[in-house]
């Protein structure tokens, strides 16, 4: 069974890409589930600001891999019926870990796009819409403050996403269609 865990910077496409992996048979872990979790225990408003919040003190309390280290039950669960799709792979060191873990059968996808069409669509999404000065914000912290960079440089494959859904689906599904039928990371 596979592991792919899809990577890119807010408002790149990782929620599009991994919605159709899912419907493609794949299990989908959507890491922020671990954010919006906590969110909810600790009773405080789901925004930018809290969930940022966080997701850094999540990494303090358990290392910067951390959201991978609290997730590898529900992927290991997963596994044991299907290929897995992870939505929300963030630091060098969660990338490292299930590197370590999972080995030939980790595939990393990267979904980019310039941070002008990304500021783009992060100000007219209807769920948690973001000024571009916040989104310039979120991206440095997540590139200085949780290593985003490296998963996204080291990825297997990238799919570049600046045009429309449909073709941002047909890439999609080409990539999937070369992780299911060829099997090999280096194939891609």
């Amino acid at each position: 069974m596979k592991v792919v865990a899809i990577v890119g910077m807010a408002g790149a496409g990782k929620s599009m890409v991994s919605g159709i992996f899912e419907r493609k048979g794949f299990a989908k872990v959507y890491f922020g589930d671990v954010t919006l979790q906590e969110i909810r225990k600790q009773g405080i408003e789901p925004n930018e600001e809290n969930e940022r919040r966080i997701r850094e003190w999540l990494r303090k309390e358990h290392g910067m891999a951390a959201y991978a280290k609290l997730n590898l039950p529900r992927i290991n669960a997963a596994l044991e019926v299907s290929d897995v799709v992870v939505d929300g792979l963030y630091s060098w060191e969660e990338y490292l870990l299930l590197r370590d873990l999972y080995g030939e059968e980790f595939i990393v996808v990267a979904v980019w796009a310039s941070p002008f069409t990304r500021y783009a669509r992060l100000k007219s999404r209807t769920n948690r819409p973001l000024t571009p000065e916040v989104s310039l914000s979120r991206d440095r912290a997540e590139i200085e403050n949780l290593n985003k960079g490296g998963p996204i440089a080291m990825a297997d494959v990238t799919i570049l996403n600046e045009a429309s859904p449909k073709e941002l689906r047909e890439k999609t599904e080409k990539v999937i269609s070369v992780i299911r039928w060829k099997r090999q990371p280096g194939q891609i």
